[in-house]
């Protein structure tokens, strides 16, 4: 029986999936769906440190951790943000409400080119911040034997945390690689991340990529 009495060891490479929350155009891009409209002195305003940090060593982070993860035979899934139809009519309030909507099979809903999906691999879409709560993620995990969850991925404090809790609760042990996770100011991150220490085991990606390399 699977009952560990610590999070903090190390995952079972047969038994882990990687999941990347939300790296996708809409967002990640400086032309991405979510900015249209704003001047370049604005976007800078509210996310020149967002942008300056992803480009500079988050979304590097995340290439190491995927590749080291397909080469260790670890599970690799994403999920986006994307509606199930064109106008968004099914997203959730909280969606409608934040004004975001990103139409089905639209460039905004594809995962980012640096760390585009393998043939084989998941992509899930979702219309509320956690993925739980708007895809059967759940019930695909379980499928592949997934006992430990690896996340990374935007926002650490908002798509992040909401996966994290809801993993942990669901039974999961969720490692969080900190470092491969952003968002729009230090403060924040490091606020999110003291606030989720006690549903996760917080790893850099080095440490991360040790672990995997040792065993």
């Amino acid at each position: 029986m699977f009952n560990p009495s610590s999070r903090n060891i190390p995952i079972e490479k047969q038994a882990a999936t990687l999941l990347f929350v939300d790296v996708q155009n809409y967002n990640a891009r400086r032309d991405g769906g979510e900015y249209v409209g704003m001047s370049t002195a604005e976007q800078h305003e509210k996310f020149g440190y967002f942008f300056d940090i992803i480009e500079r060593e988050t979304i590097a982070n995340m290439q190491k951790v995927q590749a080291a993860c397909r080469a260790s035979q670890v599970e690799v899934m994403y999920t986006v943000i994307e509606s199930l139809t064109k106008d968004g009519r099914d997203r959730s309030l909280d969606y409608k409400i934040t004004g975001f909507n990103v139409p089905r099979d639209s460039w905004d809903a594809q995962v980012l080119e640096a760390i585009a999906p393998a043939d084989d691999e998941i992509v899930l879409s979702k219309t509320s911040s956690s993925v739980f709560i708007s895809t059967n993620i759940d019930y695909v995990l379980r499928n592949l034997g997934t006992r430990y969850l690896v996340i990374a991925g935007f926002l650490t404090d908002q798509c992040i945390e909401s996966a994290v809790r809801d993993a942990c609760d669901l039974g999961y042990l969720v490692t969080l690689v900190t470092d491969a996770c952003a968002t729009l100011t230090p403060e924040r991150q490091q606020n999110s991340l003291n606030a989720i220490k006690g549903y996760c085991r917080q790893v850099t990606t080095q440490d991360f990529l040790n672990e995997l390399a040792a065993g």
